[in-house]
């Protein structure tokens, strides 16, 4: 049994609407697991800032002490000398790796590119079908 043109024309726009649909559902679906990774990036930012604040407060404790006891025996000297730079270098450490996570601007990175590809190849079969008809 043969469809009439008006069966086909509503069949090809049902079939183009699932299409839709689909393609839709899984941007979403990639949207979702990026906002989720952004989270996931965002709390290890917030971790690793709060602890280069608090191994900077250490470390600037530490050198106070070392203020304190100048005048003390020579070995406490360095022994506090070390401590302080030791926890101000790991300060340091963990702030330049924070500044580094948040310089990266990847939320919602791999669905704009997804949508990016989409649009191309919608443009490409549009380019191809015009030509058709010519």
């Amino acid at each position: 049994m043969a469809l009439g043109p008006t069966q086909r024309v509503f069949s090809a726009a049902k079939r183009l609407l699932k299409s839709l649909i689909a393609n839709g559902e899984t941007r979403l679906r990639l949207a979702v697991l990026e906002l989720e990774e952004e989270r996931a990036r965002l709390l290890t930012l917030l971790l690793l800032a709060g602890a280069s604040l608090l191994l900077l407060l250490l470390g600037v404790a530490t050198l106070t002490a070392l203020v304190v006891v100048l005048f003390w025996d020579t070995y406490r000297l360095t022994a506090i000398g070390v401590s302080a730079g030791v926890l101000i270098a790991l300060s340091f450490l963990l702030a330049i790796m924070a500044m580094r996570q948040a310089k990266q601007h990847t939320l919602l990175k791999e669905t704009l590119k997804q949508l990016a590809a989409d649009r191309a190849l919608l443009e490409v079969n549009e380019d191809d079908s015009s030509q058709h008809h010519r």
